[in-house]
């Protein structure tokens, strides 16, 4: 990055706008950040910035940004040219005009000079020429809506499913089945576990079938990073098992965990992607997405198949979900314990 003082100005400018947060680094650094999805974008103000303006030259600057978040660099566009216009619009029209005036005129008066210049930036109507590169996807022939609906319609689905799995719980002792088989030599904690395990396959079984139907209809590549896709497909569905079998767990009957389900899975679903895109919530609920199951399992598999991001990179979202998915689990056993099945 450019380090001088007409570059200082423009960042101080960039970093006083609201929802934009600004970090340093090297273009390098900067194009790998926007590429693992941390940053929508990054603006480059390469070496020789301030030279340009004051020879009245092409601004080299470039903003590379991720193309799935262009709604974001869109809105985000008008105010970076409008911020860098104002701090080199001036810079550039006047060395132009002083490089005219003494070629031209190498004997005008210094007032004559004076006047034109302050009239020329008075009527300044220049426009930087911002290079912008989207660095993300252009190698990728999956489309970005295919991504989003597949894996966020396959983790609203999944929710449902498995919220039933955890109601039909309640409902056998409603009935009177969770006592009989407690008689048995069978322990509770067998029954529980059985339950949860027939949870965790129907979720993995339901992820499955939900990628083959997409690479089947759709022609959606599922050999990018097939170990990194098996490895998302059953942390997500832990997760997602867990977080169904808990929400039965916190309920007393069987209607009242269908209500609550319900609610809290709509609710995380509209927050975390499944139904609409992140880049067009406010700042605060991307915020609040990040508590939720679906954002990490939409983000593992943005990485994998739109971003390209090899397995180390995404082992971070997978053990987020692990994690995510054993202290549900934890949580629901000492529920079951204390309502149902006192084990």
């Amino acid at each position: 990055m450019d380090q001088t003082s007409s570059t200082k100005e423009i960042i101080y400018k960039i970093n006083s706008l609201e929802d934009i947060s600004i970090v340093f680094s090297d273009s390098v650094m900067s194009k790998e950040l926007v590429t693992k999805g941390k940053f929508a974008g990054a603006l480059i103000i390469y070496k020789g910035f301030q030279d340009s303006l004051e020879a009245g030259k092409a601004t080299p600057i470039e903003l590379v940004y991720d193309r799935s978040r262009e709604m974001e660099i869109g809105i985000l566009q008008q105010n970076l040219t409008s911020t860098v216009m104002s701090s080199a619009g001036e810079i550039i029209v006047k060395k132009s005009v002083e490089n005219y005036l003494q070629n031209q005129f190498p004997d005008i008066d210094k007032s004559i000079s004076d006047n034109i210049l302050r009239t020329a930036i008075k009527n300044i109507n220049y426009t930087p020429v911002i290079k912008w590169t989207s660095i993300v996807g252009e190698k990728n022939d999956i489309k970005l809506g295919l991504i989003q609906a597949v894996a966020g319609t396959a983790i609203l689905m999944l929710l449902f499913s498995v919220a039933g799995v955890g109601t039909s719980i309640l409902e056998e002792k409603e009935n009177g089945t969770i006592n009989r088989l407690l008689y048995s030599p069978l322990k509770g904690s067998t029954i529980l576990y059985g339950k949860m395990l027939f949870a965790f396959f129907i979720s993995i079984l339901q992820l499955t079938t939900m990628f083959l139907f997409a690479w089947l209809t759709f022609n959606m590549d599922l050999s990018v990073n097939i170990p990194a896709l098996i490895l998302m497909i059953i942390a997500t569905a832990f997760a997602v098992s867990s977080l169904g079998i808990f929400l039965a767990a916190i309920a007393k009957t069987r209607q009242q965990a269908q209500n609550l389900s319900t609610i809290i899975i709509l609710i995380m679903s509209a927050i975390g992607g499944s139904m609409i895109p992140l880049f067009i919530m406010p700042s605060v609920l991307q915020k609040i997405a990040l508590l939720s199951v679906n954002y990490w399992g939409i983000q593992g598999f943005y990485d994998i198949f739109w971003r390209l991001l090899p397995l180390e990179e995404i082992l971070p979202k997978i053990l987020i979900l692990m994690s995510i998915g054993l202290i549900m689990t934890l949580a629901s056993i000492q529920l079951f314990k204390k309502r149902i099945m006192k084990l």
